[in-house]
């Protein structure tokens, strides 16, 4: 299956770091990724898309590996850039999926693409801070809680807890960022982390934070202000994913989502954590957005 990564220009002069793999006349899927990380793929997704003829597209979001920053971006406007990448190239409509970071923004096109997103799935996907009736941080990991508070707080106090596990990633110190996540990983995450999916998730993210923080950054700030949409705005077919023994993102937040987005598919798994729908759960991904894409 070849691979091409190349550059994609938008209106305002920024370029899109785009990474395609896949059939090139196939039903097209965007994958949008987590936070931090990058657009390289995981190569078990890219085994069962080419199993699938699927033609698998990421980007680096703005800031991130060869992205132009776009300081103040919100959740909304992913839409546009994938809006973009899909006018340059030629595709009418397509497939969206996004995990964890990526849930959000995946849900973005399904509000403001609708027509040419035909169906979207976010995994393990926060849901907007000012959710109603939602107790944001309730059995969040105290490094995902230490975060988001600094988000709160805005860009320098958050780089000041960022910014050094950057450099840990960057200075390709595994065991660092091994430990800054200790207390998110749950006994089936951390199965399947240093089972070997750790390794593509830190070099994905090294990658991604190589030209500096602010990817990592503007998608922390932009998760608690305002989308520039609401959930139940989404009129698309909609899947959602959510482990109960998930520590990065709650069990409550695929809840909270499911019961706003009220015609969404509900895969609300006891035996799931956060990391386990990246490694076990894209297969049933592909196959349901094949169902509104063709095959």
């Amino acid at each position: 299956m070849s691979e091409r990564t190349y550059p994609v220009r938008t209106t305002d002069g920024r370029t899109l770091s785009v990474r395609e793999v896949g059939a090139p006349h196939g039903p097209v899927v965007f994958v949008l990724h987590g936070t931090p990380m990058s657009n390289r793929l995981y190569a078990p997704h890219v085994e069962d898309a080419r199993r699938r003829g699927i033609r698998l597209i990421a980007y680096d979001r703005p800031g991130y590996g060869g992205s132009t920053p776009r300081p103040g971006r919100t959740i909304a406007d992913a839409a546009d850039d994938v809006r973009t990448i899909a006018d340059q190239l030629g595709v009418d409509r397509f497939g969206v999926w996004g995990i964890s970071g990526g849930g959000p923004h995946a849900l973005a096109c399904g509000a403001k693409l609708s027509g040419r997103a035909r169906a979207v799935v976010a995994l393990a996907s926060p849901a907007p801070y000012d959710a109603k009736g939602l107790d944001y941080l309730a059995d969040t990991g105290e490094a995902n809680i230490e975060e988001t508070r600094a988000s709160l707080l805005g860009a320098e106090a958050l780089e000041a807890v960022i910014g050094p596990q950057r450099e840990s990633y960057v200075r390709g110190d595994r065991a660092a960022t091994d430990a800054a996540m200790a207390t998110l990983l749950s006994p089936v995450d951390r199965a399947v982390y240093f089972g070997g999916l750790g390794e593509y998730l830190f070099d994905g993210a090294r990658a991604g934070l190589a030209p500096g923080v602010a990817g990592w950054r503007d998608d922390d700030i932009a998760f608690v202000r305002p989308w520039g949409f609401a959930p139940k705005e989404i009129r698309v077919p909609v899947t959602l994913w959510q482990g109960r023994q998930d520590r990065f993102v709650p069990y409550s937040h695929g809840k909270w989502l499911g019961e706003e987005i009220g015609h969404a598919v509900r895969n609300l798994s006891d035996e799931d954590g956060h990391l386990t729908l990246y490694e076990h759960r894209i297969p049933s991904v592909h196959s349901w957005l094949l169902t509104y894409l063709g095959r």
